[in-house]
């Protein structure tokens, strides 16, 4: 069965907007992980839009799966990522007005500041996962960097709306999933997955975990975030 990371960066972002501590993404991913998630992924932006640098530090002691951080490649957010040693960070770009991430980190353009990050971390014994768009050269890149895993931007399945434009998109990510296989990388998958578009990603046997946030979170508000994971975790199965 393909893992689920879940990403509780939304149910932080609905606290900041009261500037409260309720809802408290830490609760959240307590309960994320007694409802099955293997992984609880958190971005620790530059601007602190969401998640806070406490909630990390209290998440690093709490989760008892995997703590995934996204993260810019800033010497800042480096820093702080390698004190305090998550199983896992991964490098995705990040821009201060967008609403999400808006595409997957040019590693051609920044290999070989990825390479010397991918070392720092390494001889942390912290494994590095870099967020890219399925494009082959990229998937490369990714290998000559050193990255244990590479997560394929979904965005561009998620958001096609004719069979040709999804086929397309289905096709590149089996293509780059495959590649990045060969090369012995991890394959993992994520951004604007969902209930209704999940299962033909799952359909993509070398992808092996997946990250999913909004529409986990979305769907929580209806039935609770143990049922919304154990959704997901049976179209996973």
């Amino acid at each position: 069965m393909i893992r689920l990371g879940v990403n509780v960066d939304h149910v932080a972002t609905v606290r900041q907007a009261r500037g409260g501590k309720s809802p408290d993404p830490v609760a959240a991913a307590y309960i994320a992980e007694m409802s099955g998630a293997d992984m609880i992924t958190i971005h620790l932006r530059e601007d602190r839009r969401h998640i806070q640098d406490r909630d990390l530090a209290i998440l690093r002691e709490t989760v008892k799966t995997r703590l995934n951080l996204e993260m810019a490649l800033t010497e800042e957010i480096i820093s702080i990522a390698l004190k305090t040693k998550p199983e896992q960070v991964t490098f995705v770009p990040e821009r201060r007005r967008e609403i999400t991430t808006e595409g997957g980190l040019d590693v051609l353009r920044l290999e070989k500041r990825v390479k010397e990050a991918v070392k720092r971390f390494h001889k942390s014994g912290i494994k590095v996962s870099l967020f890219i768009n399925a494009h082959l050269n990229t998937v490369r890149a990714s290998a000559r960097a050193g990255a244990d895993m590479v997560e394929f931007h979904t965005g561009e399945y998620a958001n096609a709306r004719t069979d040709k434009d999804i086929g397309k998109a289905l096709k590149d990510l089996r293509e780059c999933a495959t590649l990045a296989k060969s090369l012995g990388l991890a394959v993992c998958a994520g951004h604007g997955l969902d209930y209704h578009n999940i299962l033909p990603i799952t359909k993509i046997r070398e992808i092996e975990e997946v990250n999913i946030g909004h529409s986990i979170i979305s769907r929580a508000i209806f039935v609770g975030i143990a049922q919304a994971i154990k959704e997901m975790k049976h179209l996973l199965d």
